[in-house]
């Protein structure tokens, strides 16, 4: 537990053995076409399935929209591996939340109907309407599931996004590094992409900020807690990309109530970013850290997650502590399962 341990423990309190509702949030960014900027998908054709894939593999336990399931040639799996594991052995329902995919998943969704963000090198990500549209239609969203469950999990598979992330944080004054999907975390690239992108921003409009350096996912997530955190506890389910969203939610007058960030331990741990002091410079929010334990793994895909890779995305940290919070299963029982689900799959 980082930051403010008090809220952490009565966050924890008051959820434990309590109803738990899972949200995905995929979305797409054509930043992460950038040579170099992420590890998702195996070759650049393959980015823009990054999301769908992640949302199939969680419901289905393979993908529909491509033959294989998100994995590096050498083995590491996508984190959704850890989120399906978690889910199913928790008995926690999810929901596919579409937000600007490049591809539908090939699955039951709810549609945003939001085109996907462009590439913020060049152009801005979106138009301020389709920020203010992703606000608008998360509220919707966010009642809806805040009054279904005693705790939202929120999770999102944006690849690239750590980038967009970055921007938003630099966008709105926030001193921050990002994670990265990779051990050597492309940062000079992000910080170069950015400073084309912050050519562009000749306002303080919040709106405007997103606009020109986020993706849709940012406005989408914030829009979901501002009205979900109002009737039921929310897990920010991810890293440095919900440091992003928590920036605008409080932009939108979000004051952090009943909520905090759920990550993995290989987060937390990242030397090349700090995710305690960038949150901290945004609200006084818990952040909850996940011992996955996959260091320990006998499967060297498992155990590349404590090497530096991937660490993190699909949810993944949070889907855990919901699962440890509502069952009571420690990191060893999560990683046996996590090797019997890796096992099936290849």
């Amino acid at each position: 537990m980082l930051g403010n341990k008090q809220k952490g423990l009565e966050f924890i309190k008051q959820t434990e053995q309590r109803k738990f509702t899972f949200s995905l949030v995929i979305s797409y960014t054509a930043t992460s076409e950038i040579p170099g900027i992420t590890i998702a998908g195996e070759n650049p054709d393959l980015i823009k399935y990054t999301g769908p894939a992640d949302a199939e593999f969680i419901h289905y336990g393979h993908c529909k929209s491509i033959p294989v399931i998100p994995m590096t040639p050498d083995g590491k799996p996508t984190p959704a591996l850890l989120t399906k594991t978690a889910l199913e052995a928790a008995s926690i329902p999810s929901v596919v939340i579409n937000a600007g995919s490049k591809v539908p998943p090939k699955l039951p969704f709810i549609d945003m109907g939001l085109e996907y963000g462009k590439n913020i090198e060049n152009e801005s990500a979106l138009s301020q309407e389709g920020v203010r549209k992703a606000v608008e239609y998360g509220r919707i969203i966010g009642r809806f599931l805040g009054a279904s469950t005693d705790c939202l999990v929120v999770g999102e598979s944006v690849p690239g996004g750590t980038t967009t992330a970055l921007g938003v944080l630099t966008g709105f004054g926030v001193k921050a590094l990002v994670s990265s999907s990779m051990p050597k975390n492309p940062i000079e690239l992000k910080i170069r992409i950015i400073k084309e992108a912050l050519k562009r921003l000749d306002s303080k409009d919040p709106f405007d900020i997103v606009a020109q350096l986020g993706d849709p996912m940012i406005p989408t997530i914030a829009g979901i807690l501002t009205t979900a955190s109002e009737i039921s506890k929310v897990i920010l389910a991810g890293g440095t990309q919900m440091a992003a969203v928590l920036c605008f939610a409080k932009k939108l007058g979000f004051d952090g109530k009943n909520t905090v960030v759920g990550t993995t331990s290989y987060i937390a741990e990242d030397k090349s970013a700090d995710l305690l002091r960038t949150i901290e410079q945004v609200l006084d929010v818990p952040i909850l850290v996940a011992k996955l334990k996959l260091g320990q793994s006998t499967i060297p895909g498992l155990r590349s997650y404590s090497e530096g890779f991937v660490k993190e995305g699909a949810g993944a940290g949070g889907a855990s502590i919901a699962c440890m919070l509502k069952t009571g299963i420690d990191s060893e029982k999560l990683l046996s399962l996590t090797e019997k689900e890796y096992r099936r799959i290849t």
